[in-house]
């Protein structure tokens, strides 16, 4: 998966690409790509709604953790969007943001 467009310098952005995972309710996931030299995501879905913590470390050495929740949405070609609202828990900010899945 991949974000649609950029966000500010140090997050992730359209080089970022997310590896998903979801089992039992469970969903855990790895990014890097960009600003962002390695990340990580974990939380639970239920139904259309996707609840997670995530940390990252970013390219000149930064860390910063915070918490989002996505919406899951199915696109009219099948792939997956995942609509978010986020918040970093370790420094100030807040957002949204829009993923989706990318086709080989």
């Amino acid at each position: 998966m991949a974000p649609v467009s950029d966000q500010a310098p140090g997050q992730v952005g359209s080089a970022t690409r997310f590896r998903y995972h979801e089992r039992d309710g469970e969903v855990w996931a790895t990014y890097q790509g960009g600003d962002i030299t390695r990340g990580y995501l974990v939380g639970t879905r239920e139904d259309d709604r996707v609840d997670f913590r995530y940390v990252q470390l970013t390219r000149d050495g930064a860390t910063a953790s915070g918490h989002c929740v996505s919406r899951v949405v199915e696109l009219p070609d099948g792939r997956v969007r995942l609509e978010e609202t986020w918040e970093w828990e370790s420094r100030p900010g807040s957002g949204t943001s829009v993923v989706e899945e990318i086709r080989p």
